[in-house]
């Protein structure tokens, strides 16, 4: 099946700003677009606002007057859902109530024609258990948009269980058309974004919780170390506390109450005492006119150490060797090449964050890991309550003289990027064994979904397939309530490596 023809009318019913993206989104494309919304009055409403998006393209030089005219011309608010009798695609994208949508779908089918293509833009309810009141089933499919509709380029193409093949084909080649990035994925909980995107926030929740770190070195972390555009406090503030809460504990309902999917206690109080983030204003920051926004935990200077023994190879963080070089710090070789850290000349040891505690050990700093240490430009450090000071001092000023600021947290296994890294990797790879989406899809879904600097699996690649499978096991000996158990999934994407490699 290929794209619909551009004369082919499409209609968008619900007009708020999701559905007008989306109308806006067909009509540039070229098609006729007709607009319904039960609400009396706001179809037209929407029409006209779209004519206003339409002139400020104009304005920006991204469509010509001669062309926003046309498309004006093709935009058609009607009055009932019989004005949408001869559409051969209907986007969905009012409330989210399963027996609004399946009485809205039921009433549609009474309107247009069997082979009329049937979408919903829902991005928490189950696409099969819309489509399942439908008289043909096998014409529905997910069409999840992601807000704004008109700018960001992915789209979920998402097949319930009674879907056609033929009807999903003709869905992605659409949104293709349309100049979208469509990706292709089974009706699961939270399809592919807000499944895997789960432990984004829930890792930066729980190390708050733990009293790890605040949220203004969590999100600084997040960006600084990890890449991440924004970081999860800062994100959910301007998603709405609300919105994010109803996401995650919807996909942990869906789940059964899978444990890693757990919503978070301190977001539930911040739902609960109306701080919903930017909208009203306060959520996890102070958003009101002339709050000041908190500054990260930066610790203060430290001296370097004059030398540092490097014990291995330091895994994914090795680039580090050459950069301590470049700072004029000697590195010496250790006489045996066992395990991979950093000796100090105090005697005590720098290891990259691997799911244990500092704790456990005598005298050790923990690290945590960055997408790219040349270009971070902060490090996380933790260490326990008898850790001591020089190995904490020389750990600190390792850092500085390297160029970074230094966030000192609490003895949070894990830390905080690669906790979070880790996780992601384990709901994506068993996303992808369930058969869910490709590999490529949950990557492109990612990146242009959410903005992350790598998808899944180009983390799981960068930093070895076995790792974040290794630092899981660990975490989840410290803390056993199952939330950082590796998926059977996971261990056998790791294990399929160690097989390899032990081929001759």
């Amino acid at each position: 099946m290929t794209a619909l023809d551009l004369s082919s009318p499409v209609a968008v019913v619900g007009t708020g700003t999701m559905g007008q993206g989306i109308a806006q989104v067909a009509l540039v494309a070229g098609h006729p677009v007709r607009l319904y919304d039960a609400a009396p009055g706001l179809a037209r409403k929407a029409a006209d606002t779209i004519g206003s998006r339409l002139d400020r393209l104009v304005e920006k030089e991204r469509l010509t007057a001669d062309e926003r005219d046309a498309a004006r011309a093709r935009l058609t608010p009607v009055d009932d859902l019989a004005g949408l009798a001869g559409c051969s695609l209907v986007v969905e994208a009012v409330v989210e109530r399963l027996d609004v949508k399946q009485e809205l779908f039921r009433a549609l089918e009474d309107v247009v024609a069997d082979d009329c293509l049937l979408a919903t833009n829902t991005s928490s309810l189950s696409v099969t258990a819309i489509g399942g009141a439908l008289r043909v089933p096998g014409r529905f499919v997910g069409l999840h948009f992601f807000n704004p509709a008109p700018l960001l380029p992915l789209v979920e193409v998402v097949s319930g269980f009674a879907t056609d093949a033929d009807a999903a084909t003709r869905a992605y080649e659409t949104a293709r058309a349309w100049g979208k990035t469509p990706v292709s994925c089974a009706d699961t909980p939270g399809f592919i974004v807000n499944r895997v995107a789960r432990p984004f926030y829930a890792e930066a929740f729980a190390v708050y919780e733990m009293q790890g770190a605040d949220p203004a070195t969590v999100d600084a972390v997040l960006r600084e170390s990890g890449g991440f555009r924004m970081g999860a406090f800062e994100l959910t503030d301007l998603i709405g506390q609300d919105v994010n809460e109803s996401v995650t504990h919807s996909v942990w309902q869906a789940f059964f109450q899978d444990v890693r999917f757990r919503p978070s206690l301190a977001q539930r109080r911040l739902v609960e005492s109306g701080r919903l983030g930017r909208k009203t204003g306060r959520g996890w920051y102070d958003h009101r006119e002339g709050a000041e926004r908190p500054e990260p935990h930066t610790a203060g200077p430290a001296e370097p150490p004059a030398y540092v023994v490097a014990e291995g190879g330091l895994g994914p963080a090795a680039e580090l060797l050459d950069l301590i070089r470049e700072a004029g710090i000697e590195v010496r070789e250790a006489e045996e090449d066992e395990g991979s850290r950093l000796v100090l000349p105090s005697g005590g040891r720098l290891v990259l964050a691997d799911g244990q505690l500092s704790a456990e050990f005598g005298d050790v700093v923990h690290f945590d890991l960055a997408l790219d240490y040349r270009k971070a430009t902060r490090i996380a450090v933790s260490h326990a309550a008898h850790t001591s000071a020089a190995t904490v001092a020389q750990a600190v000023g390792l850092f500085q003289a390297l160029g970074k600021k230094v966030s000192v947290i609490g003895d949070v296994p894990g830390m905080i990027v690669a906790r979070t890294v880790a996780r992601i990797i384990d709901l994506a790879v068993e996303a992808v064994a369930q058969g869910v989406a490709t590999e490529e899809d949950v990557d492109t879904a990612m990146r242009l979904g959410v903005n992350y600097p790598l998808g899944p699996f180009e983390w799981s690649r960068r930093l070895g397939r076995g790792w974040a499978r290794a630092l899981l096991d660990e975490m989840h000996e410290v803390d056993p309530c199952g939330r950082y158990a590796p998926s059977l999934a996971l261990h056998r994407y790791a294990r399929a490596t160690d097989q390899r490699e032990d081929t001759p």
